[in-house]
């Protein structure tokens, strides 16, 4: 039997175990100074700003996420209102993010 063991209990780190029949098959420990690009995170919309056809994502860090209308997945939006309208997307809505740029100067994107 395979099991996967998360421990985010604490803020400066999250470790992750994969045990198999009883036995440690991998261990990953997750440090915020660590480069984050292509990890996938569970966030939940912060924002949506209807003029930049985006919305920000919080997902942990310290600044929250940039993610185009454009990437999102279609299921996400709400039944009978289109990418661009103004209310398309929830504030509050949890999402899961894989990131594609590392954070730069004072912005991040998903």
């Amino acid at each position: 039997m395979k099991q996967i063991l998360l421990n985010a209990s604490q803020r400066e780190e999250v470790r992750l175990a994969i045990i198999e029949n009883k036995n440690l098959v991998a261990l990953d420990i997750d440090l915020p100074t660590k480069n984050i690009k292509s990890n996938i995170y569970k966030g939940i919309i912060s924002r949506v700003e209807p003029g930049l056809e985006a919305a920000f994502v919080n997902f942990g860090r310290t600044r929250h996420g940039f993610l185009p209308f454009k990437e999102i997945a279609s299921d996400i939006f709400t039944q009978g209102k289109s990418r661009s309208s103004r209310d398309c997307i929830e504030s509050g809505k949890e999402i899961i993010v894989q990131v594609d740029k590392e954070e730069r100067g004072t912005k991040v994107r998903h």
